[in-house]
């Protein structure tokens, strides 16, 4: 092979090897984003959706969690949700303090939240929020 074919070779390769790492690389806009608090079993999902109905892309939930012996453990997560509106939240502790998890989600200047108890509904449920402006 001649020296003009071998780098034609390695040239292709290169440019293959870029291409399969950039595809690699580019993610699902509807795959459900999923945050792990790696304190428990349970989860919760939810769906984001504006007054009109249509969903929020991009909007920011927050929850903060105390949990053990007195409430002395602590965990402060947040996600974002994806084009359809969605995210997830797993490994949550089934027992938090006050018994109710708050969830505050924001986009701009809309705001909502939603209430969950781990203790009557741990396996995964899918629950709203609606976002209202501020």
């Amino acid at each position: 092979m001649s020296i003009f074919g071998r780098w034609a070779v390695l040239l292709l390769t290169v440019l293959f090897t870029l291409l399969t790492v950039h595809a690699q690389k580019t993610p699902d806009p509807h795959e459900v984003p999923i945050m792990d608090g790696e304190a428990g079993p349970c989860s919760v999902a939810f769906a984001v959706t504006d007054v009109k109905g249509t969903p929020v892309y991009d909007a920011r939930i927050r929850v903060h969690i105390e949990y053990g012996f007195a409430g002395v453990r602590r965990l402060d997560l947040e996600g974002a949700t994806n084009v359809d509106g969605k995210t997830q939240f797993k490994g949550l502790p089934k027992k938090v303090k006050g018994g109710v998890l708050e969830f505050h989600a924001t986009e701009g200047k809309r705001e909502g939240s939603a209430s969950y108890d781990p203790g009557k509904s741990c396996g995964g449920e899918t629950d709203s929020i609606v976002l209202i402006e501020k």
